[in-house]
């Protein structure tokens, strides 16, 4: 199993680099960026974390694949992954925040999934053209990760992606997500994308909102009711992208998510970093 941080705030560049140095001493594994306008531009930040770091894996987590032309986005993976030493991991996004496209003057079309999908199948063909440049350091290019929550992003993980990042949380149609889903939902849409798989093996992710470590399980859990009003405590409690309780109950989480839902690879976010150390370790 491993274990990622999601960095998503900005800050001077002594922080960052001293998040992904404390990240990569506290034994977690992959460190990746996010993609949003008003965070730190992924790429830089990535060959950053590389020059700070020896051992984790660096990523993204998950480039808006719309924002970029392909052969401009190829040659920034390859140049990225090279600079790393070979430690890129990348990670696209069909997008969600409708405001961030119209502020970088894009359309908000029906056919964002088109774009991933052409995006995936132009960075394999050009990685595989041996007269390509830059190259490359990973032989055809970075492992790829995709993530989303519908039919059609979760078939297309199915069918290209080396790990299958479920967001746990669907997107409206107007843009922005509507909520976090309950297990059962999760459990669905770890069922759909598996059926789809085709005798393929692909890492499955979640990206863990919130790390709540304490004593009382119970009144922590009842007091994250106010975000999902509809759920009881029990189903808050058994989200995936929620982990609650003390140390001891948190890994028992994680186990049992393993167990359910085929979790191989959970990430957390940036602010999440101190309090999942002990439960990190726990694990290790």
């Amino acid at each position: 199993m491993r274990f990622g941080v999601n960095m998503v705030e900005p800050g001077s560049r002594a922080e960052f680099v001293d998040k992904v140095r404390r990240a990569e001493d506290l034994g977690f594994d992959v460190v990746t960026v996010a993609d949003h306008l008003g965070m730190p531009a992924p790429f830089p930040a990535l060959v950053l974390a590389a020059e700070a770091t020896s051992r984790v894996r660096l990523g993204t987590f998950v480039l808006n694949a719309p924002f970029y032309h392909p052969a401009v986005l190829a040659r920034d993976v390859a140049t990225t992954d090279q600079y790393s030493g070979g430690r890129l991991e990348l990670g696209l996004g069909a997008g969600y925040v409708r405001e961030e496209f119209e502020a970088a003057g894009l359309p908000w079309p029906g056919r964002r999934v088109d774009h991933v999908e052409r995006t995936v199948v132009e960075l394999r063909k050009l990685f595989a053209d041996p007269e390509y440049q830059p190259r490359p350091a990973q032989d055809g290019g970075p492992p790829l990760m995709l993530g989303g929550w519908g039919d059609r992003m979760l078939t297309l993980a199915a069918e290209h992606a080396d790990t299958i990042a479920l967001t746990g949380a669907p997107t409206a149609k107007g843009g922005g997500l509507v909520g976090l889903a309950g297990a059962d939902a999760f459990a669905e849409r770890v069922s759909f994308v598996r059926s789809r798989l085709g005798g393929r093996t692909a890492e499955i992710n979640v990206l863990v909102q919130m790390v709540v470590v304490t004593d009382d399980r119970r009144a922590a859990l009842t007091d994250l009711q106010r975000f999902a009003p509809d759920m009881s405590v029990d189903a808050i409690g058994e989200l995936p992208t929620l982990l609650v309780g003390s140390v001891p109950e948190i890994v028992a989480q994680i186990e049992r998510m393993r167990e359910k839902f085929g979790i191989t690879y959970v990430s957390v976010l940036e602010r999440s970093l101190d309090a999942f150390a002990p439960v990190l370790e726990q694990l290790k």
